[in-house]
């Protein structure tokens, strides 16, 4: 029998941003595990590993129930939901879906330098107007399927690092770059929330969001001085701020 929610220690589950997968967080699980947390990370459907999985089909559904699943999969009890960058929208979803199906069971919320939506956003809603054309632009080569990533220089890295990020990068389901999400605000709002801001060099895509948990009660703001992919530029300190965020949702 698993332990009930009010005796078990919460768990650690990271979902990655978009054209990434499981692999991203290679620096960081084992910093996460050594620190006897229980830690696992999903690959979303249709990218990393899973990129032979991509279809007409994969949605932003098909992602919230990849993140529902393994909670239910691996029977955890309190869960630190962390998600990189696009996952702010996986991870709203999964919120929305655990507080009404399995009360008592979300720990925290780390939105780790990650689009923040309102219910009825999409991924893209607070995208300026430019990036969206771009997005939409680069996805009609596969038809809609998919966009093509970036150069992972625009996530602050350089040398191995970028080079090691680039070779892993898989393009991005696109159906679900518009899709709106809704959900219970008052629901999610209900969970305590913490943004990590990764603020040299600032990804512009991610400034709404910035903004929006400064200005609104409720939200942790917590900084990393490195790039949009910290579980790569800055494992320990990323680990050293999740260990930090488990211990006190104990």
């Amino acid at each position: 029998m698993p332990p009930s929610p009010d005796t078990a220690k919460p768990a650690i589950v990271l979902v990655h941003g978009a054209w990434h997968g499981a692999w991203c967080w290679r620096r960081v699980l084992p910093l996460l595990r050594g620190a006897d947390v229980e830690t696992h990370a999903v690959t979303l459907t249709g990218v990393g590993e899973r990129a032979h999985l991509l279809s007409p089909s994969v949605d932003l559904h098909t992602h919230i129930e990849d993140v529902f699943g393994l909670i239910e999969a691996e029977e955890l009890q309190r869960v630190v939901l962390v998600g990189h960058s696009y996952a702010g929208v996986v991870i709203t979803g999964v919120a929305d879906r655990l507080q009404r199906e399995r009360p008592g069971s979300l720990a925290h919320l780390v939105f780790l330098d990650a689009a923040v939506p309102y219910p009825g956003d999409s991924w893209s809603s607070h995208q300026s107007a430019e990036t969206r054309q771009a997005r939409i632009e680069a996805s009609r080569p596969s038809g809609g399927l998919s966009f093509p990533p970036p150069d992972a220089s625009i996530f602050g890295l350089d040398g191995a690092d970028r080079d090691w990020v680039n070779r892993r990068q898989t393009p991005q389901p696109f159906r679900l770059y518009q899709q709106p999400l809704d959900y219970s605000g008052e629901a999610v709002a209900a969970v305590p929330r913490t943004f990590i801001d990764c603020t040299s060099p600032a990804l512009p895509t991610i400034a709404p969001a910035r903004k929006r948990v400064r200005s609104e009660p409720g939200w942790q703001v917590l900084e990393l001085a490195t790039g949009h992919d910290p579980m790569i530029s800055e494992p320990r300190a990323l680990a050293d701020m999740l260990l930090g965020i488990q211990r006190a949702s104990a």
